[in-house]
């Protein structure tokens, strides 16, 4: 069958067209893909409470399964020496909020009503100069929210919806019951959604509602970039665990440990939901997720901190060194074990630099951007130095040295050890090294003419601190003994 000329003009111009179609196709193609690549990734910081080194599979742990929390290191990095910049929790959370350390703006201490001279009880609390990383995020065009505890302050004025976070959903003080409470809570102890307090009737596990919100809030910002803070209160006391879940762990003969047992459990499964709902919404590929703990394990919550000297409260490695782990689709390399020192105030510098974004805040930072050191072939130091003080007692780490400095009236006790040979700190080497011990005693005067005085002090005063950094002093029991 013969094609007329008519026939023949529209089999042409039918060829024209498709040929100028497929290649827009082609270039539509492209440039979807990469308006896709270059996307901002989302960024989730989950942070635990209270947790011992040794209690997470990834760590050693034995006793109690972590799968979900181990999968962020088998997926990403693992940092065998992380660090917190306070061994407490509202300092070590002010630090990682900041990037800065917290004694620069005053933040020395866990929250009290023993202010300092020149403050009241409305300066207790985070220094309204300071740009958090809720602010941060905002800057470069996240969508923000800080779920769980927030122990930077209980006035208006330090309220996480006015320091960068868009929502809130959690509760302003150091810690509160996981089940709800009876009678009407104190202040600091109310369920916030938003500026909306939740009714104590309607809380159920604590653990299990602030995963709940964070799904949701994930499912709401799906198409945008979103910046989440999840600061879990597990395993925080009080200890309240699931009945369900204790009589898993039913062989533990200490009700203690097993109630502990419990509520790590629950936060590892809650863990999975989130990192699950990731996946199921095709978002697990871009998202940045840093794990961390807030201070090393406490001396009542029958954690345990291995071969770590120490608990919480002190500077022994037990009560600043913590579990952390990162992970980034095809930013980090899987199965990363990185061994030079890192802080947790690294968090806010490495989530700005993930959003291809600059520091909003004047203020110089602390941390750094930990991704270019992860890279093959990197052999740099994130940082040459890192610093504790709190009241009397002042700590610093370089390379695998390390000074603690306890200041008694007119005495002063000097700590030396040698991590990398003595990661238990029992042999202190200051008497042998008398050099080493003046340099380092040195830079951490340099580095305290940058600080500010505290704007309030400690409840417990600084005797504990004394006694618990002797080195008579070891074991849960002793340390207990001076909170």
């Amino acid at each position: 069958m013969k094609k007329t000329s008519k026939g023949l003009f529209a089999c042409c111009i039918a060829k024209r067209r498709f040929a100028l179609i497929v290649p827009f196709m082609i270039c539509s193609t492209y440039t979807v893909a990469r308006q896709q690549q270059s996307t901002k990734p989302n960024v989730i910081v989950i942070v635990s409470d209270d947790a011992g080194y040794a209690d997470f599979g990834c760590y050693g742990g034995k006793e109690i399964p972590t799968p979900n929390i181990d999968a962020i290191a088998k997926s990403g990095v693992r940092f065998t020496d992380a660090y917190v910049s306070a061994s407490v929790c509202a300092p070590s959370r002010a630090g990682l909020l900041t990037g800065r350390y917290q004694q620069r703006f005053g933040f020395e201490h866990n929250t009290s009503t023993q202010v300092s001279k020149g403050y009241t009880l409305a300066d207790v609390g985070m220094d309204l100069k300071e740009q958090t990383i809720g602010n941060e995020m905002q800057a470069n065009g996240y969508r923000t929210i800080a779920i769980g505890k927030w122990h930077q302050g209980d006035e208006p004025q330090h309220f996480p919806l006015n320091r960068g976070f868009d929502e809130f959903y959690g509760f302003t003080g150091g810690h509160r019951d996981f089940f709800g409470y009876k009678t009407k809570p104190a202040r600091e102890n109310v369920l916030y959604d938003n500026r909306e307090a939740v009714a104590e009737s309607k809380v159920t596990y604590l653990t299990d509602m602030l995963t709940d919100r964070a799904t949701h809030f994930i499912e709401e910002n799906q198409k945008k970039p979103f910046f989440m803070y999840l600061a879990f209160n597990a395993v925080h006391t009080p200890m309240n665990a699931r009945k369900d879940l204790m009589a898993r762990y039913a062989h533990i003969p200490d009700s203690g440990r097993r109630a502990y047992a419990a509520m790590m459990t629950s936060l590892d499964d809650n863990v999975g939901k989130l990192l699950n709902r990731l996946k199921q919404l095709e978002l697990d590929k871009n998202t940045l997720i840093v794990f961390i703990n807030d201070n090393g394990g406490a001396t009542n919550n029958a954690s345990d901190n291995g071969l770590l000297r120490g608990m919480k409260g002190s500077k022994w490695e037990g009560g600043i060194r913590v579990a952390m782990m990162m992970k980034w689709p095809g930013q980090i390399s899987t199965g990363l074990v990185y061994h030079q020192p890192v802080s947790a105030l690294d968090i806010l510098p490495t989530a700005i630099a993930s959003a291809k974004g600059k520091p909003k805040g004047t203020l110089p930072l602390d941390g750094v951007n930990l991704i270019p050191y992860l890279k093959t072939g990197n052999k740099k130091e994130p940082h040459q130095a890192l610093f504790w003080r709190r009241g009397v007692a002042a700590a610093m780490r370089t390379g695998n040295w390390k000074l603690i400095r306890v200041q008694d009236k007119d005495t002063q006790q000097v700590l030396l050890f040698d991590l990398k040979k003595d990661l238990s700190e029992t042999n202190n080497l200051a008497n042998i090294y008398p050099a080493q011990v003046k340099k380092m005693l040195y830079r951490i005067q340099d580095w305290e003419k940058g600080l500010d005085t505290p704007h309030w002090g400690s409840s417990y005063g600084g005797k504990n601190q004394i006694m618990k950094h002797r080195m008579e002093t070891k074991g849960r029991a002793m340390e207990r003994l001076y909170p």
